[in-house]
């Protein structure tokens, strides 16, 4: 159990500015990890093996991207009890993101919308603060989550793809490629079926010389988003099988709002996570185990805020669960509560 009670804390960070939270949370967390203050939340890990994609995880239950999205973090989060941590969305150049405020809670859903716009410092800086982090010498299993920068036109987005697969793969667990987040302009377009094919298509060719090149075969994951109908689905999935991709996130933050109509902020632009998209994410988990056959790897993120939604994952298809705003509204206990759940 974590030295420090979340019950203790969340007042105090839910009184701040919601990025101003964010920002201290991880500023805090970076300091601290690997000292003996870690204690302050830390907790045993739920040993529970898996393998899928080729890879062990410790347990089913991981960390999605977009919380630590330079990587700073990787331990402190480990800490927690993950068997998986996904850092990034890491994008070729250093880029501020989009104009403030651009993240903001409606605690009556148990949700968030951000419209943080891959902010991230780039590459380099990126793969220095991966290469500190002990996460993977402990048995973790680490995914690098690559997107494009807002500055590449979408017709040359696969030169920032190709850049970041090279850059994180002699690093990476498993690779993940973000074509969903809707705060980046035209990205999800990428997602439509000549366009995605043509992406994959070039990002595999790649993938096999990066295989020869370090003797070791990184499995590669395409994280899709939650408002596609099932023909979109269909045509993703079997666009993924014909470009042998080792696994699907599923899903990303979504543009829909009935969910939380009538609530404060929630006209604001920008994708929303939590409660609301839980049963999304679990349509589109659904419709792509059906559509991919049982073996193909599934994780499924969205709305996680309870171990009964990480089991409702399970059983809507996914091999693996994702956690991000359920461990802002619920604390590093979700961890533990979720993967022993999933033992």
């Amino acid at each position: 159990m974590p030295l420090v009670p979340y019950a203790l804390t969340r007042p105090f960070l839910f009184g701040l500015d919601p990025e101003h939270a964010h920002e201290v949370t991880l500023g805090t967390m970076a300091r601290l990890q690997n000292t003996p203050l870690q204690c302050l939340w830390s907790q045993a890990r739920v040993e529970s093996p898996v393998t899928v994609a080729g890879l062990r995880f410790p347990n089913r239950v991981g960390l999605a991207a977009g919380l630590d999205k330079n990587g700073r973090c990787i331990d402190a989060l480990g800490a927690m009890g993950f068997g998986f941590i996904e850092v990034g969305t890491v994008t070729p150049k250093a880029q501020p993101g989009n104009p403030k405020p651009r993240m903001f809670r409606l605690p009556e859903a148990q949700a968030l919308i951000n419209r943080l716009g891959f902010n991230n410092d780039g590459l380099e800086a990126f793969l220095a603060n991966v290469r500190r982090a002990g996460f993977r010498k402990s048995g973790g299993v680490l995914g690098l989550n690559i997107g494009k920068n807002a500055a590449t036109p979408i017709e040359r987005a696969a030169d920032d793809y190709l850049i970041g697969l090279a850059g994180v793969y002699p690093f990476a667990d498993y690779v993940t490629v973000n074509i969903s987040s809707p705060n980046t302009r035209n990205l999800r377009a990428l997602q439509s079926d000549e366009a995605l094919d043509a992406l994959l298509g070039t990002l595999q060719e790649r993938r096999q010389q990066l295989i020869a090149e370090h003797r070791r075969s990184v499995p590669m994951f395409v994280k899709i988003a939650p408002d596609l109908d099932e023909a979109q689905v269909e045509v993703i999935a079997q666009t993924l099988k014909k470009n042998a991709i080792d696994g699907v996130i599923a899903t990303n933050t979504t543009v829909a709002r009935d969910a939380v109509k009538g609530l404060q902020h929630a006209d604001e632009a920008g994708g929303l996570s939590g409660r609301p998209v839980f049963e999304a994410s679990n349509r589109v988990i659904r419709l792509l185990r059906t559509a991919l056959g049982r073996a193909f790897p599934i994780v499924g993120v969205g709305g996680v805020l309870s171990a009964g939604d990480a089991q409702a994952k399970v059983d809507a298809g996914a091999d693996l669960v994702q956690i991000y705003t359920g461990l802002i509204y619920q604390g590093p206990a979700l961890v533990r509560e979720c993967a022993s759940a999933l033992r």
